[in-house]
């Protein structure tokens, strides 16, 4: 017999489920309207307008987004964007969506993973500072110098002598991006304790999604009190006038997206950049040119 629990669980993986056929949906969609998108022949689910909503508004706001790089690139404007929030909290999936559509070569994410050796004894923005934008880029902190307020200081790989240097630098550090001329934009994704914990278990029951997990995201889980103080400090201490803070609320994955990428679009003020029509050429042909054979081992096989 089924508890409340598992079913819970299953309803959990259902919908994580159906928000990764979303996200394919999402990748399909060109300049087409949702009503092109042939839903009428699948999961009558798909026909909510809840959805039928969504979808029309990710692409709208997707559409600006490009008109956004291309002003940054003309104006060579220079943008950091900081996401984080714990683990499991849709930063990844944001980000995703962000750049979804964008040229990589403007608008980019900087992961980075754990400091080796020899960026343990730099000065301890060295390695983000060197992700920075030049003029006409964008830089998606996915995770940023603020592991030192969260993950660092609550599983004691700094001391209290570092995090306090932190907290002396992290301003004014900020402040030298923002008067060098990045504009500097920090989004912290909230998430309720429930919600983490449904989500964990969706990963944890998702072959597809295990390798989401690390040791660290569970011992995170564990420590979820500490992890609230230490986001509370850090949010006191950092909330500039220069570089504020933004708080999304993330229960609803969907939303916080949306929710984001129009808030994103607010803080920036660009304008729609005027192209010079294009037009293709035609292919020039020569007489005395003929196509060499292909080896026909040299062909992928077609399986499908």
């Amino acid at each position: 017999m089924n508890t409340p629990y598992d079913e819970d669980l299953v309803r959990r993986i259902h919908n994580d489920l159906r928000d990764d056929l979303d996200e394919e949906l999402e990748l399909e969609v060109e300049d087409r309207p949702v009503e092109a998108l042939g839903l009428e022949a699948g999961d009558p689910a798909l026909l909510s307008a809840e959805r039928r909503s969504y979808f029309r508004e990710l692409f709208r706001l997707q559409a600006e987004l490009v008109k956004l790089q291309d002003w940054v690139v003309a104006t060579k404007h220079k943008v950091v964007i900081v996401f984080e929030g714990r683990d499991a909290a849709g930063k990844g999936g944001v980000i995703k969506r962000i750049t979804q559509r964008l040229n990589p070569r403007v608008c980019r994410v900087a992961a980075l993973p754990a400091p080796n050796d020899r960026e343990r004894t730099q000065w301890y923005f060295q390695r983000y500072a060197t992700h920075l934008p030049a003029g006409g880029e964008i830089v998606l902190f996915d995770r940023s110098w603020y592991n030192r307020a969260g993950v660092e200081r609550v599983m004691g790989f700094c001391s209290d002598d570092q995090y306090e240097e932190f907290f002396r630098s992290t301003p004014e550090f900020e402040r030298m991006l923002v008067r060098s001329g990045i504009q500097l934009i920090k989004y912290w994704f909230s998430i309720s304790d429930d919600e983490q914990r449904l989500r964990f278990l969706g990963r944890i029951h998702d072959p597809l999604k295990q390798w989401k997990l690390s040791p660290m995201d569970l011992e995170s889980r564990r420590r979820w009190e500490e992890y609230t103080k230490a986001k509370e400090v850090m949010l006191e201490r950092t909330h500039l006038p220069e570089a504020p803070w933004w708080i999304v609320e993330a229960d609803n994955k969907k939303k916080a997206r949306l929710n984001c990428i129009d808030h994103l679009l607010k803080q920036i003020p660009y304008n729609e950049v005027a192209h010079d029509p294009i037009a293709l050429p035609e292919r020039e042909r020569r007489e005395d040119y003929t196509r060499l054979p292909v080896p026909a081992n040299m062909f992928v096989p077609e399986v499908y």
